[in-house]
């Protein structure tokens, strides 16, 4: 008997071990947040499983994720990414990434803590959502819009309504595992085990 999974992550072992692990996981950690920021933006206009098969390269590239190193890269660390062929070489991203780790070190400083800030949108509990189907799940929502919003206030870029919700569904903010997908209830079980 096959496990039943989301249909996204296909057979690529890489996509299916993050499916398994990561995905709808709740994350509590700032760096991880940050880099699934970073992670998130780069993705823009192309695939996940690009983003992921590059990962370790932005891993080393962006300081391991640490913001305030990254928030303090300058025109030469911009030069160096630039030709850094393991990574998405777009200048645009690249500094939007820069001024998102700034804007993230300014929201830590005024909540304590990018977590507190973030997950405060859904009360700190994840949004459990119950699809049958990938038709059924939304790019965006009403939610992700507002996020989006109030983070381009703060001066983060590379944080449009999509991009946020696919930061959200990443960071377990939102389970939007399909119901037959054995991840579903796993995650679920676990929430209740948290809370309860």
């Amino acid at each position: 008997m096959t496990t039943a999974r989301c249909p996204w992550c296909g057979d690529d072992p890489l996509y299916r071990a993050y499916h398994d692990q990561e995905w709808g996981v709740p994350v509590h950690d700032d760096r991880t947040l940050f880099e699934f920021l970073i992670l998130e933006g780069a993705q823009a206009g192309l695939s996940w499983i690009t983003i992921l098969r590059k990962r370790e390269n932005f891993r080393r590239a962006f300081a391991n994720f640490d913001p305030q190193r990254v928030a303090r890269f300058d025109q030469a660390d911009i030069r160096r990414l630039l030709h850094d062929t393991g990574i998405i070489r777009n200048r645009l991203k690249i500094n939007a990434a820069i001024g998102n780790a700034r804007a993230f070190l300014n929201i830590q400083e005024r909540f304590g803590s990018f977590d507190r800030y973030i997950w405060d949108f859904v009360d700190g509990e994840p949004i459990v959502n119950r699809f049958a189907t990938m038709d059924e799940v939304p790019a965006e929502t009403e939610l992700s819009r507002r996020i989006s919003k109030d983070l381009k206030q703060r001066g983060f870029r590379f944080v449009g309504p999509v991009i946020v919700y696919s930061h959200m569904q990443a960071t377990g903010m939102v389970n939007d595992h399909l119901l037959e997908c054995f991840r579903w209830r796993e995650l679920v079980m676990a929430s209740q085990h948290i809370s309860g």
